[in-house]
């Protein structure tokens, strides 16, 4: 027999990016909300992912400019790089960013259960023998780092991104198997930290769901940065060393490095946690839901890395306003996934909104597209970065994409997504004035050059 936890209107399982974001929307609602966490509140964004990652990048961005002062008539030297510090570092934005959330939360009156919770029946969730009753269930249960079938992860040769994010050292050599985002951003950190660094992919380009205009750009930097890569290639097994690690390609070349880190994607956290017995379908153990991310039984709903959208920390927040939302009695719009931007924050990052070419041709459009290069970009030459920033157009029709290559261009795609979600002509956007000098004056020289009065860029 369970102890009851009480009644709430929505009882969430799992307080990552998705699960805290539904409580907290909730919570202004004016509904009762019990968010079960068997960790941390902030989930793998805050506490394996988004955050420590980007601080590691910009440390790795600190290195690369000490490393290259004189080229900017300032006389340095990089003596090195204090991992220890590093983390520091890193942990300190991590636990600040942690209290805040812990302070928000509790201020908004949202009961938090500390503990593992299992889905016990279609309206309550068990914790440690008590039971929590909800008039409605979100779950948000994230997703873990996946290996391949028999390449088993050791944690000290073959590592996951959480071993990597813990490492006391900066590796001499690393093997990375898999060109994704998260593949592409620890090559990134640890080029700049001064390792040797491949990465293994077995389709023919590094971060698969972008256009591959962007992906040929990231390649041909990376390159020039001495970063190795082998595209089209499939991983065949690896072998532990007294050095290090032997990694095998199909093709029968061996690569040797101290390293291999797997990042092949994340999978859904489902097992076993009472979701089948429920009734919740689930494929390859992601829950299935329809547009309103409701999964078909009693009141339940799923959120985040849990379904299978876009594993992005602000999908989930947005997904989890949604559901909120919807409990809440309001309309909310279903969210349209092409209209999400993605940011590689890489050196030099990538970043994107709406469709590639490639999308867009299979659905049906005729196309018109600009590609604007970054060396025509006063901001660009003054920071010495390289890319370009394109804009894909139906023919006399609405912005579909753009698509961003170079340092900081992360900070560019906002503007990005307010044109393709609003659906701007490329004249609409020409009639805006961009401020000089910027790198968002590339979005504008590029919708000027689409509008036929093209500026600093060749018609």
């Amino acid at each position: 027999m369970s102890d009851s936890g009480g009644t709430f209107d929505i009882v969430i399982l799992g307080g990552g990016s998705g699960g805290y974001a539904a409580a907290l929307r909730a919570a202004e609602l004016g509904l009762s909300v019990a968010l079960i966490e068997k960790d941390k509140v902030g989930g793998t964004c805050l506490h394996r992912g988004c955050i420590p990652t980007k601080a590691l990048l910009h440390a790795a961005e600190v290195a690369d400019t000490a490393r290259e002062s004189a080229s900017f008539g300032v006389k340095t030297r990089l003596e090195g790089i204090d991992v220890d510090g590093v983390n520091a570092y890193k942990d300190k934005v991590v636990d600040r960013l942690f209290k805040g959330l812990q302070s928000t939360l509790k201020g908004r009156g949202i009961t938090i259960v500390e503990g593992e919770g299992r889905l016990s029946g279609p309206s309550t969730v068990t914790v440690n023998g008590t039971s929590y009753e909800g008039r409605n269930i979100i779950l948000a249960t994230g997703s873990y780092p996946r290996t391949l079938p028999g390449l088993e992860l050791d944690g000290e040769r073959v590592i996951s991104s959480d071993h990597a994010l813990r490492l006391d050292r900066v590796p001499s050599s690393v093997v990375i198997l898999g060109g994704g985002v998260i593949g592409v951003e620890f090559a990134s950190v640890w080029r700049s930290f001064g390792a040797e660094v491949t990465i293994v992919e077995a389709l023919p380009h590094l971060l698969p769901l972008e256009d591959e205009s962007s992906a040929k750009l990231l390649e041909r930097a990376f390159r020039r940065r001495g970063i190795k890569y082998e595209l089209g290639k499939r991983f065949s097994g690896a072998k532990t060393t007294e050095s290090g690690v032997t990694v095998s390609l199909e093709d029968g070349k061996t690569i040797d490095a101290e390293l291999l880190l797997v990042a092949v994607g994340r999978g859904p956290v489902s097992e076993g946690l009472g979701y089948e017995e429920a009734g919740i379908r689930l494929e390859r153990g992601f829950v299935q839901v329809d547009e309103n991310l409701h999964t078909g039984v009693g009141n339940i709903y799923a959120v985040g890395d849990l379904i299978p959208t876009l594993q992005l920390a602000h999908v989930g927040f947005a997904e989890g306003i949604f559901v909120a939302e919807r409990i809440g009695g309001l309309k909310p719009v279903p969210i349209d996934y092409d209209g999400v931007p993605k940011v590689t924050y890489s050196e030099p990052e990538v970043a994107s909104v709406g469709l590639t070419s490639a999308a867009a041709r299979e659905r049906g459009y005729e196309l018109t597209e600009y590609s604007y290069n970054l060396g025509g970009n006063g901001k660009s030459q003054i920071l010495q970065t390289q890319g370009a920033v394109k804009v894909i157009a139906a023919k006399d029709g609405p912005v579909l994409g753009v698509h961003m290559v170079g340092s900081r261009v992360g900070e560019l795609i906002a503007e990005g997504q307010l044109i393709y979600n609003w659906e701007a002509l490329p004249a609409e956007v020409a009639q805006l004035i961009h401020p000089h000098p910027t790198q968002s004056e590339a979005v504008g020289e590029a919708h000027l050059a689409l509008a036929g009065k093209p500026l600093h860029a060749h018609s």
